[in-house]
């Protein structure tokens, strides 16, 4: 029998505007969009003035699953996901044991993931120095692109590359037209470094420690390799506004480039950050007010395409948040379940429309995953992945909320607006209100599927 039933709302985020219509879904696919509410004869699901809209879509999360279950794993990440309104995702291939460098590490990801996901999930290999020759399976395996570090990874397994391993590397990635997701910082020793060591619990010792230049250097030496081979290469995380006006000529000059940044980066400032609280704690660091609000104008000028979590969750123990010992802290912000009102939070201030929104957490990274044609859309013939919520609820993140394996986000306590009310994946309604109504529904998203 047909799973047939329709949605309506008076604000549905279509691709020709938001509009009230009435959406209609047979088979986890959308039949139909009929403006206005439409007499039809399933079930009809009433959003009234809740926003419709396609649910949103998280190209960079750190699961950990499998060997590193106790810091995150795919059943927690994916229900917190599907709490956001995140109906697909995708996986970074370190930080999990093993990590995804040969296609044997991918497929013993594939099998861990099975039966567990409340959201679709996609993956991306690593590269590392040495194994170019397992670029080109793990790519016929489905891996959606590489992930490459050009500073340590915090993970022995996980080696950053040199100029040599990325000009060994690049030809057959141009070739086939394979994205390079770059953690764009290049080390160099400074006093900095030593001053945090010696003042391990100062955030402001921290953020010196790795300054922009760092990030400045790094995408200047891939922007230089992205024109060379015509290579297509993503900048992930961004946070120095001092590289806008260097990807900006780049983007000027038609280079494949693209770039995202995450909301801690505009969310919060480093003049506000308390010392000793290593939830704040990840690599690039969070920076200044006026450097943040750069990364937000350049988000709204197109220059910065659209916005992820990089949720990385570690354990309090390796967080070190009893010591607030930043030196030794593992660094990353857990955020997965909360990235929907933080940045709408943001958005409503700034003067971000509900359609950017959707533009820059959903259909943009559907076109950057070369999804476009199936996700990120209310559209005819595009995967029901949806999510209705209320723009307008205001509510204040408190520990008790958060289904993160661990309680710990630098975002508890924040008053933040939009609550999720009910999540779609693949037509079958999995978060509802507080609650999952369903078993696990996601999909593995692999590159030729």
């Amino acid at each position: 029998m047909k799973n047939k039933f329709a949605i309506h709302s008076n604000r549905t985020i279509t691709p020709s505007g938001i509009i009230e219509a009435t959406v209609m879904i047979e088979d986890g696919i959308i039949s139909n969009v009929i403006p206005g509410k439409a007499s039809v004869s399933m079930n009809l699901v009433e959003a009234g003035d809740s926003v419709l809209m396609p649910g949103l879509i998280d190209s960079h999360v750190h699961i950990n699953e499998p060997g590193r279950t106790g810091w995150e794993g795919f059943e927690t990440a994916t229900r917190s996901a599907a709490a956001g309104g995140i109906t697909s995702l995708v996986d970074m291939p370190l930080n999990s044991s093993p990590v995804t460098t040969n296609v044997n590490s991918f497929r013993e990801k594939i099998t861990a993931a099975n039966d567990k996901l409340y959201v679709n999930c996609g993956f991306w290999g690593g590269i590392i120095p040495g194994n170019e020759h397992d670029i080109q399976p793990l790519f016929d395996a489905g891996v959606l692109g590489f992930k490459i570090f050009l500073a340590h990874s915090g993970i022995d397994d996980f080696p950053n590359v040199s100029q040599n391993d990325l000009e060994k590397i690049a030809p057959l990635l141009s070739l086939k037209n394979i994205p390079l997701l770059v953690h764009a910082e290049l080390e160099s020793p400074h006093e900095g470094q030593l001053k945090f060591k010696e003042n391990p619990k100062s955030y402001r010792a921290f953020l010196g420690s790795r300054p922009k230049s760092w990030e400045d250097e790094a995408i200047r030496m891939m922007i230089v390799l992205c024109e060379k081979y015509k290579l297509r290469i993503h900048i992930v995380h961004l946070s120095s506004s001092s590289s806008i006006q260097q990807l900006e000529a780049a983007r000027k000059k038609g280079l494949p480039l693209t770039v995202e940044t995450c909301p801690h980066y505009l969310f919060f400032d480093a003049e506000s950050i308390p010392d000793a609280d290593t939830r704040y704690k990840c690599a690039p660091p969070i920076r200044e007010k006026v450097n943040n609000e750069k990364l937000l104008h350049a988000l709204k000028d197109g220059i910065i395409d659209f916005v992820i979590t990089d949720h990385s969750p570690a354990p309090p123990a390796l967080k070190k948040i009893e010591t607030g010992n930043l030196f030794e802290a593992w660094g990353g912000i857990s955020s997965l379940q909360f990235s929907l009102p933080v940045m709408w939070t943001l958005f409503r201030k700034n003067n971000f429309s509900l359609e950017d929104l959707s533009r820059l957490m959903s259909s943009r990274i559907a076109k950057f995953l070369s999804l476009e044609n199936s996700k990120g859309k209310i559209e005819k013939g595009f995967d029901a992945d949806l999510v209705t919520w209320n723009p307008d609820k205001k509510f204040m993140l408190q520990k008790e909320m958060i289904l993160h394996r661990h309680k710990i986000t630098p975002y508890e306590g924040s008053e933040l607006y939009g609550v999720t009310e009910q999540t779609y994946v693949n037509g079958e309604l999995v978060y509802d209100r507080g609650s999952f109504v369903s078993s696990p529904k996601g999909k593995i998203i692999l590159r030729h599927s």
